[in-house]
């Protein structure tokens, strides 16, 4: 099968987005399907690119397409786009598009439609109510003369979780939904760096248990609470850090303010983003994983920081119930109280937290891997086809 994937950005930087479409792609492209991805070029330096996708397996049989993110005009129309788009809609089966709002991910569907190639769109969480209340006016009108034609056309949505499924149903649109979640590969989680790799690149954690949060710096990831609930956590635990991993998306300076209000700023230490190797040993030296989030569709770090066998503290927000249903760690409220509490229970169990672990590890490694993942889609892809 001939595959286009279609996303605003192949910045790791801007989110999940980028780094779960290449693993899928690639693995697609591993089955033997022909699967290009159709996206704009960084407009920062290259090498970041480079870093986030070299180490996925297989991906050097994926084609990579970027269109330079130049002007007004693209930002816009996305023209030159719609022009190399247009070009190769005689070698595509199937379009899969990646968000939504965005003029390239219109054009795509559009031109997709034009040339009776069947179209699914994965919204990740930008339906979600929480999403649709961040400048709520200009979505609204987006969705009511815009997006909600295009939705409407699509073969599928394609969900990330039955959360998102059903935090879609209300806004009544005539297309099926799929259910089809984000993964982790198994070569990655078989081949784990050893954990005191990461102290060559930063001493300053070598012989400091920690807690690890890896995402964006960005508000809705809910740092304000990550700082609060390990204020908490550090009156009760002296001997255990804070490791903040992932690009600052305007959350950087307010999270330093706040912990140097509480007077923890010695014990945070915050690292910027790591990809591949790097990302994986910071993850399995970590004790614990945290991520107080206001809003998720199915996050990848999640899944990543299980695979590496970590317990795991995360918010409701987070969509993820099967974490406590098998004993993977603690899904709580968005309350600091709460998930300082989450956390000083499993630091302070050694048995339960590595109990937890090995259930979360094998949790992931049965369910979430991208092989399985690539094989549903191909399903969906045929039945779109067919239909």
């Amino acid at each position: 099968m001939r595959i286009f994937h279609v996303l605003n950005s192949m910045d790791a930087a801007q989110g999940g987005p980028s780094m779960s479409v290449s693993h899928l792609a690639a693995a697609q492209a591993r089955m033997g399907h022909a699967v290009t991805i159709w996206s704009y070029s960084l407009n920062r330096n290259h090498n970041d690119l480079a870093r986030s996708i070299n180490d996925i397996p297989d991906f050097d049989k994926v084609n990579l397409s970027l269109m330079p993110h130049v002007g007004l005009g693209e930002k816009l129309g996305a023209r030159r786009f719609e022009r190399y788009f247009k070009a190769n809609m005689n070698v595509v089966d199937i379009v899969h598009i990646h968000g939504i709002w965005r003029p390239i991910l219109f054009s795509a569907a559009k031109i997709a439609r034009e040339n009776q190639v069947q179209y699914i769109i994965a919204p990740r969480g930008m339906l979600d109510p929480w999403s649709l209340s961040q400048k709520s006016l200009k979505k609204k009108l987006a969705l009511r003369f815009i997006w909600r034609k295009v939705l409407n056309r699509a073969s599928y949505l394609h969900a990330l979780n039955p959360a998102e499924a059903e935090l879609i149903r209300p806004l009544k649109l005539r297309c099926p939904v799929t259910i089809i979640p984000n993964g982790v590969s198994p070569e990655e989680m078989a081949a784990l760096p050893r954990p005191t790799s990461c102290f060559d690149s930063y001493p300053q954690l070598a012989n400091r248990p920690y807690i690890i949060f890896l995402s964006r710096l960005h508000y809705k990831k809910g740092l304000d609470y990550l700082a609060g609930a390990f204020g908490k956590f550090c009156r009760q635990n002296s001997e255990v850090d804070l490791v903040v991993i992932g690009p600052d998306e305007g959350a950087r300076s307010a999270f330093e303010r706040r912990i140097s209000r509480l007077g923890i700023s010695n014990r945070v230490h915050i690292i910027g983003p790591l990809y591949g190797r790097q990302k994986y040993a910071a993850l399995a030296g970590a004790l614990c994983f945290c991520l107080p989030s206001r809003q998720e569709g199915f996050s990848l770090a999640v899944i990543e920081a299980m695979g590496c066998g970590l317990p795991v503290v995360v918010s409701s927000n987070c969509h993820f119930p099967e974490i406590e249903q098998f004993g993977c760690g603690e899904v709580v409220e968005l309350d600091t109280n709460a998930i300082a509490d989450a956390l000083t229970r499993i630091i302070g169990d050694e048995q339960h937290r590595k109990q937890a672990g090995q259930a979360a590890r094998e949790l992931v490694l049965s369910r979430y891997t991208w092989p399985k993942i690539a094989a549903r889609t191909l399903v969906i892809y045929n039945e779109a086809i067919a239909r």
